[in-house]
C-alpha cells in the first residue's frame, strides 16, 4: 500500500561501479510512478561517469572515500539533509551508508537488513544470497520500493549520450567483438592463457576491442602479443564507462566476466557472454540481456563456488573452475 506521494528522492550505492548499474531500476521505477519528482542519487567518487547526463535524475552527489574520508562523509550527511528528502532508498549493506540513511532527518527510508544500521530505517527488507538461485540482485534492489511500487517490471539501464557513440562510431564500421578481460579479483578472471585460445579459435573473423581501465592495459596487450592475432584493437584507458557501453551495444558478441561489464552489456540490452569462474550466476548477478549466455564448467567442483566476490588467488591452487572450461563453449554462442 503507498504511504505518501513522494516529490524528492534520494538512492543510495556507495559500492562498486557494477553495483551502481545493478541500482539503475530503482532510477527507472520510481521515474516511471513518479515522472515529475526530483530523483538524486548518491555515489562514491570514480563512479559518478556512469550517470553523466542520465535523462531522469536531477543530480548526482559524490562522496569522496579516497583522503579525508570521514571528514567527507560528514560533508556529504550534512548535504543529504539540506536537500530534504521525501524518502531515502539505500541499496548499499555496508555501515557508512547506513550512517547517510539514518543521519538524513528523513521521514521514510528503507534498505536492506544486512546494513548494520537497518534498525534505524523505516522499512528494512531482507537481501538473501545462496548457491541454489534466489533472484537477480535488481530484483532484490526493487524490493526497497515495494511500500510505494507493487511488483515493478523494468531493468538496468544506462544512457550513453550521442557524443559517446560518435567516439566509437570509427570502430563499428566491419563486424566486431568486444572483450573485457579483466576483473579486481583474480578468481573471477578468465586467464590470459584460455583468452589466447579463444583468440585463436576465432581465426580473425572478427574485429576484436579489448576493454578496460588504464589497470587493465598489460593484460590485454600480454593477450594480443601472445595470440600473435592481427585484428585486434586495445583500448583499455582509451574508453570511458559509457562510451564502452556504447561500443558493446552493437558489438557481434562481449565476452565478459563475472565483473562491472557484464552489467554495462545488460544496461545496453548487448550481446553478452558472461565466463564464470570461482562464482556463480546463481548469486543473482548474472547477464539479463534478451541474447545472453552463461560460460561455465560443466562438471561440478567441490570447491566452487570458494566465495561470492572472488579471491587473490585459488584456495587449491588448480584454478580448475576456469581452465577446465572448453574453449567451445565460447565460439559456440556465434553460432546462435
Amino acid at each position: 500500500m503507498e504511504l505518501m506521494k513522494l516529490h524528492k528522492i534520494l538512492i543510495i550505492q556507495t559500492a562498486f561501479i557494477g553495483d551502481v548499474v545493478l541500482a539503475t531500476p530503482l532510477i527507472e521505477a520510481l521515474h516511471d510512478k513518479y515522472p515529475d519528482a526530483t530523483i538524486d542519487f548518491l555515489l562514491r567518487k570514480g563512479n559518478e561517469g556512469l550517470l553523466i547526463n542520465h535523462p531522469k535524475l536531477n543530480q548526482v552527489l559524490i562522496w569522496d572515500k579516497r583522503g579525508q574520508k570521514t571528514k567527507n562523509l560528514l560533508h556529504i550527511i550534512s548535504k543529504v539533509r539540506r536537500e530534504q528528502y521525501d524518502a531515502v532508498f539505500n541499496a548499499q549493506r555496508f555501515f557508512s551508508s547506513g550512517l547517510i540513511t539514518a543521519r538524513s532527518g528523513v521521514k521514510y527510508t528503507a534498505g536492506f537488513d544486512k546494513n548494520p544500521l537497518s534498525f534505524t530505517f523505516t522499512k528494512k527488507i531482507a537481501h538473501h544470497i545462496s548457491e541454489v538461485g534466489t533472484m537477480h540482485e535488481t530484483e532484490r534492489n526493487l524490493q526497497l520500493l515495494s511500500d510505494f511500487i507493487e511488483n515493478p517490471k523494468v531493468k538496468m539501464k544506462l544512457y550513453p549520450q550521442e557524443r559517446d557513440f560518435k567516439r566509437v562510431k570509427t570502430y563499428k564500421t566491419e563486424p566486431y567483438l568486444v572483450i573485457a578481460a579483466s576483473s579486481v579479483w583474480f578468481t573471477k578472471q578468465y586467464p590470459v592463457s584460455k583468452w589466447v585460445e579463444l583468440l585463436a579459435a576465432l581465426k580473425n573473423k572478427y574485429k576484436i576491442y579489448f576493454i578496460g581501465g588504464t589497470g587493465d592495459l598489460s593484460q590485454a596487450d600480454e593477450i594480443i602479443r601472445k595470440s600473435k592475432a592481427a585484428n585486434c584493437v586495445n583500448l583499455c584507458g582509451e574508453l570511458n564507462m559509457l562510451e564502452s557501453a556504447a561500443l558493446m551495444q552493437d558489438a557481434k558478441m562481449n565476452y565478459v566476466n563475472d565483473s562491472a561489464p557484464l552489467h554495462f552489456a545488460s544496461a545496453v540490452n548487448a550481446a553478452v557472454s558472461a565466463v564464470y569462474c570461482s562464482t556463480v550466476p546463481a548469486f543473482g548477478f548474472g547477464p539479463i540481456s534478451t541474447n545472453s549466455h552463461i560460460i561455465e564448467i560443466d562438471h561440478k567442483l567441490d570447491c566452487r563456488p570458494c566465495g561470492l566476490h572472488g579471491k587473490n588467488e585459488c584456495p587449491e591452487g588448480h584454478y580448475k573452475c576456469a581452465i577446465e572450461i572448453n574453449t567451445e563453449q565460447l565460439t559456440r554462442v556465434l553460432e546462435k
